[in-house]
């Protein structure tokens, strides 16, 4: 066991974990983090991703050493159920979320694409989100939202 310092969602933390620990261990377990869940344990599903260094992260692979100073933002770091992100509340508005297993990995993934390129085609998007999978087949919805966030985000009128 090590004592480790991570910073996530903004909020620094001291865990006392073994430090081959999967990530996704850690924020579940120690930091009673819900976003990301465990899915395949492979880091082939999207549930358990993370953003760090403004990249999707696969949080159920990484051991929680590899994190050093980098900052980890969950779903939870986006926004609160009282004032959502702009991408959380497209996903509202458009009725994009069933089951809330693939959440993580959507709309982290988008927002990671979204964030570095923010004229990304449909196209990029589709391609982006291939590696995340979805159980109940809301892609229509989901794609709906990720546009309609991505046009205010262009056109700067995200709400506030």
């Amino acid at each position: 066991m090590s004592e480790i310092s991570l910073t996530v969602n903004g909020r620094k933390h001291l865990v006392n974990v073994d430090p081959e620990t999967p990530l996704l261990f850690v924020l579940n377990d120690e930091l009673g983090l819900r976003g990301p869940r465990f899915g395949c344990g492979m880091a082939q599903c999207g549930a358990c991703t993370v953003i760090m260094r403004g990249q999707v992260v696969r949080s159920c692979v990484m051991p929680v050493r590899a994190v050093g100073h980098d900052e980890v933002t969950t779903l939870e770091g986006l926004g609160t159920p009282e004032q959502p992100h702009p991408i959380q509340r497209a996903f509202i508005e458009e009725g994009a979320a069933q089951c809330g297993y693939c959440l993580s990995g959507v709309i982290l993934t988008a927002k990671a694409v979204l964030d570095a390129n923010p004229e990304a085609s449909d196209q990029e998007m589709r391609d982006a989100l291939g590696g995340v999978l979805c159980r109940c087949f809301t892609h229509t919805r989901m794609l709906r939202a990720i546009r309609k966030y991505a046009e205010e985000k262009k056109h700067g009128t995200l709400p506030a």
